[in-house]
């Protein structure tokens, strides 16, 4: 939820922002140095590249409890301690049976005192983050199913409070379970921490996010879009989201260890796992999701395997929905008659993402929280499912990445190979191309650029995140693309165009399509609920950093001035140069002094907010002042200029007045165009 996709095995805090957040904290302690001292920061693409994958044997074998449990015995020990991750659990499900569940490292390292604790595969409970998403979309099709819900229905007609409209066009529940609303990303009250159980219309109906897209048009990935799906089957059932699902779908599943509640009932408590940044810390507190439906789950391995199951419809497996209402869950849910172009990725199906490899059909849906990673996977035409959770975020905080996909792909290459692969792991051919080459360089020149991501703010301060984490797509000379960082990686990949406006990544699986209108990309999906989407040339990295460093650094050089200049005249016994009025010269220093103090606190409350700490809204409003102030400033600086030229004081004094003024304009244009000053402040 905090997600990855939340999802995928590469991404993304099941639930805190994605993994495009974190690369921004990793940007975010440069920018504070860069207010105060006016150094360049690096990109997001520059950033310490996290390890490689790790590596997982390949080859074709039989699906048998015997050969799964050698296999990941032999991953997955050794790599948890090197990644610094304490423990995790798998289970596959194949054939309508649970084929192993296997447990690893430790549910309680001892780090805090006691005994350290081993996880047991059948008892330790883990937070499985956004594959939570995956109960709220069944919850859903069960009301469809029944005829409480419609899929294409404006979801106003289910609802007791408004929702937040820009566009005319209806929201349905397929946008909600599609990530298609065209809600803007809220950070604020994703995760906390505490005793208080979350009343989930008060989370939804007090102060949400703000619609920035047309419904059905831009996939963005959102966490509140998923809890309000989950606040409709509360309303329309008449009981609480985490009654009704307890009821519904882990009652006729036989999930007797799982429950939504916050904080966990007594009779579960002690079978849960701690949660650990890296295994050497101590560990975290029990995680309160604010948006319960997106993320909120907590279970047992023995319990995702039942699931999975009942999902798949398997003979003697829960009976949860109708093996059609299956069928459509797992289906893409959504055409080109709103995406356009963008329906030639993969898409979303309902509530599951489209993860297909080697030609075998895989759907599934990962999650973070700050410390739990996990993720969820199944082929319905084979009938088998694989599930994955770990206990901590490693030692590099990216670590669950590579581990996750080489248990996820590794899994796959080793059992459901490509059909015409000669050996397990082989990747599937790329479709044949209809592109040639030269209309190939032509779409390429025409996609470079730099791009920001759908899932983001466009209300208020985390607007910044823009800068702090785009993405570069750069043409080669041959046609392909190259995109720093690659969709759903860390780091940079090459694509190279399949058929027009679909590029595929070389040597690998990953397809992403572009939506092209009036000659430019307007938009870049992949992964299903992730699109790029253009990024204003003055937000280029390249561009705002050295900006606002170099007029922090003026202003700062201009604030230490004046008093030296004060005390200089003062031994002297010099008089101000005439014209230099004293009242428009303090206004001045006030205001080259405010803007470095907001450019410095800004930075500090980004790096906050996306801590996922809570930053009051008197300290966000102070701040706003301070930056107003700043702001301001400009026509006091600007009569110093007046005054410097008309009496003459010399090019050293104009210049140095000039300076200041296009160093205060430069810093309020960012203000107001990174949403600085914005009215909202809700994040």
């Amino acid at each position: 939820m905090f997600s990855t996709h939340d999802h995928t095995p590469t991404e993304r805090p099941g639930g805190a922002p994605p993994r495009r957040a974190r690369r921004a904290l990793a940007t975010l302690g440069v920018l504070t140095a860069l207010a105060l001292a006016g150094a360049p920061a690096a990109t997001a693409a520059e950033q310490p590249t996290p390890p490689p994958p790790v590596s997982a044997p390949s080859g074709e074998h039989d699906l048998v409890a015997s050969d799964v449990d050698a296999w990941l015995d032999g991953l997955l020990p050794a790599a948890l301690e090197s990644a610094g991750i304490a423990g995790g659990v798998v289970t596959v499900v194949d054939d309508g049976e649970i084929l192993t569940t296997r447990g690893y490292g430790h549910a309680d390292t001892g780090t805090t005192g006691g005994d350290a604790v081993p996880v047991d595969a059948e008892t330790t409970l883990f937070r499985p983050g956004s594959v939570s998403k995956l109960f709220t979309a069944t919850a859903v099709m069960q009301l469809v199913e029944s005829g409480d819900l419609d899929l294409d229905t404006d979801v106003a007609e289910y609802l007791d409070f408004d929702v937040p409209r820009r566009f005319d066009d209806p929201i349905t529940l397929r946008n909600l379970l599609t990530h298609t609303a065209g809600f803007e990303e809220r950070v604020g009250g994703l995760i906390g921490f505490g005793d208080q159980p979350v009343v989930l219309r008060d989370v939804l109906a007090q102060d949400p996010p703000e619609q920035v897209y047309a419904p059905g048009t831009v996939p963005a990935y959102s966490n509140y879009g998923n809890a309000l799906a989950g606040y409709v089957v509360e309303r329309v059932s008449g009981v609480p989201f985490e009654e009704y699902v307890e009821r519904n779908i882990f009652e006729p599943a036989g999930m007797t260890s799982s429950t939504f509640v916050q904080p966990l009932p007594g009779e579960l408590t002690d079978r849960m796992s701690q949660g650990y940044t890296s295994s050497d810390a101590a560990p975290g507190q029990f995680e309160i999701v604010g948006t319960a439906p997106a993320g909120s789950l907590t279970s047992s391995a023995p319990d995702m395997a039942r699931f999975m199951l009942a999902q798949l419809g398997a003979p003697g497996a829960g009976p949860i929905l109708e093996p059609g209402t299956l069928d459509l869950m797992h289906a893409p849910a959504l055409d080109e008659s709103t995406l356009g172009g963008l329906a030639a990725a993969p898409r979303m199906a309902l509530g599951f993402f489209d993860e297909s490899r080697n030609g075998h059909t895989i759907v599934g849906h990962g999650g973070d929280t700050q410390f739990f990673h996990s993720h969820l996977q199944l082929y319905p035409d084979e009938g088998t499912g694989i599930f994955i959770s770990l206990n901590s975020s490693g030692t590099d905080g990216f670590a669950t990445v590579p581990l996750r996909e080489a248990v996820l792909q590794g899994f796959t290459d080793r059992y459901f190979p490509a059909d015409d692969a000669g050996s397990a792991g082989a990747v599937t051919p790329a479709p044949g191309t209809t592109v040639d080459q030269d209309t190939a360089r032509e779409h390429a020149a025409l996609a470079e650029g730099t791009y920001v991501s759908s899932r983001g703010v466009q209300s208020n301060f985390l607007t910044v995140l823009d800068v702090l984490s785009p993405t570069q797509l750069t043409a080669r000379a041959d046609g392909r693309l190259l995109i720093t960082p690659g969709p759903g990686a860390v780091t940079p990949a090459l694509y190279e165009e399949v058929e027009p406006w679909v590029w595929r990544e070389v040597d690998g699986q990953r397809t992403l399509a572009m939506r092209v209108a009036d000659g430019q990309v307007e938009a870049i999906v992949y992964e299903g609920a992730f699109t790029l989407l253009p990024g204003a040339p003055e937000r280029a990295p390249g561009v705002v950093l050295p900006v606002l460093g170099v007029s922090a650094l003026i202003l700062l050089v201009a604030a230490v001035a004046w008093p030296v200049g004060a005390i200089r005249r003062r031994v002297r016994k010099e008089s101000l140069p005439q014209g230099t009025g004293r009242v428009t010269r303090i206004l001045t220093k006030v205001a080259a002094i405010a803007t470095v103090l907001a450019l410095a606190g800004w930075a500090i409350t980004v790096q906050t907010v996306m801590g996922l700490q809570e930053v009051p809204e008197a300290s966000l409003r102070q701040l706003q002042v301070v930056q107003a102030l700043g702001a301001l400033g400009i026509i006091p600086a600007v009569l110093q200029v007046v005054g410097a030229v008309r009496h003459r004081h010399g090019w050293r004094r104009v210049a140095g007045t000039v300076l200041v003024v296009l160093a205060l304009a430069a810093a309020a244009w960012y203000a107001v165009d990174l949403r600085l000053l914005a009215p909202s402040v809700s994040y």
